[in-house]
């Protein structure tokens, strides 16, 4: 049995962490463990915010007085959290697509994403819903697969959008292994060889929208802006960094962990390596 209440799947853009987090998901469940996986973008996450907003307890009364008529929405959907409360934009886009409600609404909720706030702000909700998950995970006879957020979102905002350094990033992450400790984590990071092959081909096989905002985010805020990264040429520079920057997260944790060659995107070879990954952990 795989003694594991979390398998974290981790990798750059392109390189097949869905892929990995759903034949885990399948594996597992093959060897008769209760599963619960979460892919990226999942707004009813339990460790991550996907369309949250945060607002402090004097801006959310402002909220309320400002846009009295969905106060008893807001009221409704607002979660206490770290001197403030959290709103689901997803909750409350469904209670409130019948009301007449002017676009400033909308320009608050979407200004106060909770990955749009300060770093100091955004690891203060993130640590505290971590927490709030391990402690729901212990009681579970659930065994978790998260993909993406556990490196990939504390690098994105710390490094991507804010130019952090990589002591605060690696702090960031290292807090969260701290208290995901308990639940004897496992990490797959998904490795590419080629960098710029594999994000070329996840720019030629997803929507244009993806990456335009793509490289938009990675070129102009933070790091990319500090470097001059411009085109796809630069995205795929400031992905190189990142890259970097996680082989060091990845090489100083402390927890049971693997990487993964997926160049090839040959899928029987890569479900046959993931599989024997598990048979490894079995018997360790």
């Amino acid at each position: 049995m795989v003694n594991s209440k979390l398998i974290l799947v981790e990798g750059l853009p392109g390189s097949g962490k869905s892929t990995t987090a759903e034949m885990t998901n399948n594996i597992l469940k093959d060897l008769k463990v209760d599963t619960n996986l979460f892919l990226e973008g999942n707004v009813d996450h339990p460790a991550d915010y996907e369309g949250g907003s945060f607002f402090s307890k004097t801006e959310f009364a402002e909220l309320l007085e400002q846009f009295s008529e969905v106060e008893h929405i807001l009221l409704k959907h607002a979660i206490e959290r770290c001197d403030g409360f959290v709103l689901s934009q997803y909750k409350l886009k469904k209670d409130v697509e019948e009301i007449k409600i002017p676009d400033t609404f909308w320009d608050q909720i979407w200004n106060h994403d909770i990955y749009e706030l300060s770093l100091d702000k955004n690891i203060e909700l993130i640590t505290d819903k971590w927490k709030r998950f391990a402690e729901q995970a212990m009681t579970s006879d659930q065994t978790f697969i998260f993909e993406c957020c556990f490196i990939q979102n504390p690098v994105t905002i710390g490094m991507i959008k804010y130019g952090a350094s990589q002591e605060v990033v690696m702090s960031y992450v290292k807090q969260l292994a701290d208290i995901i400790e308990q639940l004897n984590p496992i990490l797959i990071y998904v490795d590419q060889y080629d960098l710029s092959r594999s994000f070329t081909k996840a720019v030629q096989e997803r929507p244009k929208e993806w990456s335009t905002g793509f490289m938009d985010y990675y070129n102009n805020q933070g790091y990319g802006k500090m470097h001059g990264a411009q085109g796809i040429e630069g995205t795929i520079a400031v992905l190189k960094a990142r890259k970097q920057l996680e082989s060091s997260i990845f090489n100083a944790l402390d927890i049971k962990k693997v990487k993964i060659d997926n160049s090839q995107f040959d899928i029987d070879f890569h479900k046959n390596r993931i599989m024997e990954v598990f048979m490894n952990f079995v018997k360790m």
